[in-house]
């Protein structure tokens, strides 16, 4: 089945709720802006996603 097809298939309460969907992506893109870069961050990598709580020897907590 084509996309087109599927749109057909779909009711029209989804493909207006695709729709919307779609433009609320949009404007949520368009009002993103870049974060700054850390300052005074730690090195390495993320200890949240490699479980590293340890810096020198010493245990952290954020």
């Amino acid at each position: 089945m084509s996309d087109t097809e599927t749109d057909r298939a779909l009711p029209a309460a989804a493909r207006r709720a695709l729709a919307e969907a779609e433009e609320r992506r949009r404007k949520a893109e368009a009002r993103a802006q870049p974060r700054p870069k850390e300052l005074g961050g730690r090195d390495g990598p993320d200890p949240a996603r490699y479980g590293d709580w340890e810096k020198k020897g010493i245990a952290i907590d954020f």
